[in-house]
C-alpha cells in the first residue's frame, strides 16, 4: 500500500500550517511506500553553534516522522483520531553535518493489524515506531524509539 502524492501533501501541510516548529524547521516529508516513512530538513534552520545539526532538531524530525508515518496509516484507513506520543528514546550517535533525512517505520516484530483491532474495539491504540536518521557513513547518526497512542475522535 502506498500513499498518493496528493494524500502526503495533504498531511504534509497539515504539519506545516499546524506545527510552528515544523514550518521553521522547513520538514518535507520524502516519501511513503505504507512501510516506511522519509522526512527530510535542509541543515540551514536547523544548525547549531558547532555548524552540525542541532541535537533538538534531530530529536524533533524524528518524532515528527514517526507521528507522520502513524498519521499516513490511519488516513489511509479512514480513521479520525487524535495522535499523541506517549514516550520516546533518542540517542544521539554522530554529528550531522549535511542535510537531515529521517526515515521512520514500524518498530521491529509489530504489527499494524492489532493496532487497528484495538482501536476499532476501544477507540483506542498504542503503537510502537522506531526511527532512524542516517549518517554520513550510512550508520545511525541518531535514533528513536517511541510509542505513539491514537484516540478515536468521534
Amino acid at each position: 500500500m502506498t500513499s498518493s502524492d496528493a494524500t502526503l501533501q495533504a498531511l504534509e501541510r497539515f504539519i506545516l500550517d499546524g506545527i510552528p516548529l515544523a514550518r521553521a524547521m522547513q520538514v518535507s516529508i520524502a516519501g511513503f511506500d505504507g512501510v516506511h516513512l522519509a522526512m527530510t530538513a535542509p541543515l540551514a534552520p536547523n544548525i547549531n553553534d558547532k555548524g552540525c545539526a542541532f541535537g533538538g532538531s534531530l530529536a524533533s524530525l524524528m518524532t515528527l516522522a514517526g507521528w507522520a508515518l502513524v498519521e499516513s496509516m490511519l488516513r489511509e484507513r479512514g480513521h479520525d483520531c487524535d495522535l499523541f506520543v506517549a514516550d520516546s528514546t533518542v540517542r544521539y550517535l554522530a554529528p550531522v553535518w549535511g542535510d537531515l533525512r529521517a526515515e521512520a517505520r514500524l518498530a521491529p516484530g509489530g504489527d499494524w493489524s492489532p493496532f487497528f483491532a484495538t482501536l476499532d474495539a476501544r477507540g483506542r491504540a498504542r503503537v510502537d515506531v522506531t526511527c532512524v536518521l542516517p549518517g554520513d557513513d550510512g550508520r545511525p547518526a541518531a535514533s528513536l524509539e517511541a510509542r505513539f497512542v491514537a484516540k478515536r475522535r468521534a
